[in-house]
């Protein structure tokens, strides 16, 4: 990237988007906003805001500077190992999850461009949905504390699904070589034309429901990932499947428990896991959380390793989830927004062929009021 001109524009380049980089280049400037915030203050998606910074423009006009990727999106996933310890960031519009660690065990399987991948290294641990990915950028921006390297991924509709951003003892010569073997032959300076959200489908009536089936199917999941499937199988959203559920698998709770809980776990050492996604991504942390503080609306694990945000305003309802597996009842707390969009699932750190530790079903439980209704006992 470090090669990229620094050249005047095509003269037919879009006015707009000196318009735009002029405009983050004064937002920046401290106290600097964050980039989804100024996108948004400035009417346009984050990955509209990041494009054009890419191609030729003049020197100065931004801190920022960007190349755009080829969508060979595995490939690119498969080579991050080579950066060695970086910080991945994966949010959605109320909640942000960081990891620092290494990109390990990397694999994909389904159809070329809509498969599943998994990052299953130890610190760093995701899932990931190909099929939303669109967009790709190398970003490079001065900042006080010098050059700041990243990669970053959108949707079609220009909304963050991951990044990863260089940390002090990251492999530069590694990132400047993934960026030269991915990098997209189109680098032209262009405007990424408004794509509309796709429609939110609506529940369907309750009354069209099979209960019977639906709760019999609930009672004999055999693990927590065939979760999915039954709500394909009886066509429901998972708030309405979780407002459906049988009696003693789900009951909604305070919000502010969320709190309570994250608090509780860092008083008493619990290890959890932390899931929060998008469409395209789901990021999880394994493990204790240390230092848990509230910042306005906003409820924060800052641990080293594993940072948080969370806000709290946002969430709309709060389920105590239960789940039968071969391994006995599995536990959660999930948090909604209020168009019913997941925020987060938290768990106790289990393994599979592991049963649900006490130390989490009881922290759980003394945080919502809620009981475990678990016919079979847990690990120590």
């Amino acid at each position: 990237m470090s090669a990229l001109p620094l050249t005047a524009p095509p003269a037919d380049a879009p006015a707009s988007l000196t318009a735009l980089r002029r405009a983050f280049a004064e937002a920046r400037r401290p106290p600097a906003r964050r980039h989804r915030d100024i996108a948004e203050a400035l009417g346009v998606s984050e990955a509209a805001l990041i494009a054009a910074h890419v191609g030729a423009w003049p020197a100065g006009e931004s801190p920022m500077r960007a190349l755009r990727l080829r969508p060979d999106w595995p490939a690119t996933m498969a080579a991050l190992e080579s950066l060695g310890e970086v910080t991945a960031l994966t949010r959605n519009a109320s909640c942000v999850h960081e990891k620092v660690g290494r990109y390990r065990d990397i694999s994909v399987s389904g159809p070329e461009g809509r498969g599943v991948g998994l990052v299953l290294g130890g610190d760093i641990d995701l899932r990931v949905f190909y099929a939303a990915w669109a967009h790709g950028f190398a970003v490079q921006e001065a900042s006080e504390r010098g050059l700041q390297r990243s990669l970053q991924w959108f949707d079609a509709q220009g909304t963050a699904i991951h990044k990863v951003f260089l940390r002090e003892g990251s492999d530069v010569a590694a990132y400047e070589a993934l960026v030269e073997r991915f990098a997209h032959d189109d680098q032209a300076p262009a405007a990424l034309p408004p794509v509309a959200e796709p429609p939110e489908t609506p529940d369907r009536p309750d009354a069209e429901v099979d209960l019977a089936a639906f709760h019999a199917d609930w009672a004999a999941l055999r693990d927590t990932h065939d979760f999915f499937g039954l709500l394909r199988r009886h066509r429901l959203s998972r708030t309405q499947a979780l407002r459906l559920a049988p009696p003693d698998f789900a009951r909604p709770v305070d919000a502010a428990c969320t709190q309570e809980l994250l608090s509780r776990a860092a008083q008493q050492g619990t290890s959890i896991m932390v899931f929060v996604g998008n469409p395209g991504m789901i990021q999880i942390h394994t493990g204790p959380v240390r230092r848990v503080a509230v910042m306005g609306p906003w409820l924060n694990v800052l641990d080293p390793g594993f940072n948080l945000h969370l806000r709290e305003d946002h969430i709309d309802r709060a389920w105590v989830v239960h789940k039968p597996t071969v391994d006995g009842v599995v536990s959660s707390l999930e948090l909604f927004d209020a168009e019913g969009r997941t925020i987060a699932m938290l768990f106790g750190e289990r393994k599979p062929g592991q049963a649900e530790r006490c130390d989490w079903r009881e922290l759980l439980a003394s945080a919502t009021g809620v009981a475990s209704g678990a016919a079979s006992g847990c690990a120590a």
